[in-house]
């Protein structure tokens, strides 16, 4: 699909706008929107998707202390402060993940409704991934048998787990 703006370059961002149940779909490419400082189309005050986002970002999560005003936080390598990440909508360095980490968690909690990963796997990466999911629901199922003190299906599901392990690392 050719960008609508300038109708050179592939389209790379995709808006849909519904308003009273009419829907209007706007592609364009990267540069286009580079241009148009990255605006919301069709909004009267064309603020920028990471505007629309910050909101998310200065999220902070429930602390017992709440009057208290909580230190701002600063990447060791880089120097980025999660303030200028939440105005940027980008990271510094690799190390900002790690750094802000107990920010991104409930962040993504809250967007997403977890911290890890559960949607479609690429058929390519799948293999392995469906075979770990499989692992972690065993080992889960494991240790409710356990805990039922159901100790012969436990060690049949231990088995089944030392099996999968196998066939991943070989």
């Amino acid at each position: 699909m050719q960008c609508q703006e300038c109708g050179k370059r592939p389209a790379t961002l995709h808006f849909t706008k519904i308003v009273n149940n009419e829907k209007a779909e706007l592609h364009i490419c990267e540069t286009c929107a580079r241009e148009k400082g990255e605006l919301i189309p069709g909004t009267p005050s064309g603020f920028s998707i990471h505007n629309l986002l910050s909101g998310l970002l200065d999220f902070d999560p429930p602390n017992a202390n709440s009057m208290a005003k909580p230190p701002a936080v600063k990447c060791d390598t880089c120097g980025m402060t999660y303030t200028q990440f939440s105005k940027i909508g980008r990271f510094g360095c690799s190390h900002c993940y790690k750094q802000f980490a107990e920010r991104l968690d409930p962040l993504l909690k809250r967007v997403h409704g977890n911290t890890v990963h559960v949607g479609k796997v690429p058929k390519r990466a799948g293999g392995r991934l469906k075979t770990k999911r499989e692992i972690d629901r065993l080992k889960k199922e494991m240790q409710g048998r356990i805990e039922r003190e159901d100790f012969e299906t436990a060690a049949e599901l231990r088995d089944r787990i030392r099996e999968l392990e196998k066939e991943m690392s070989g």
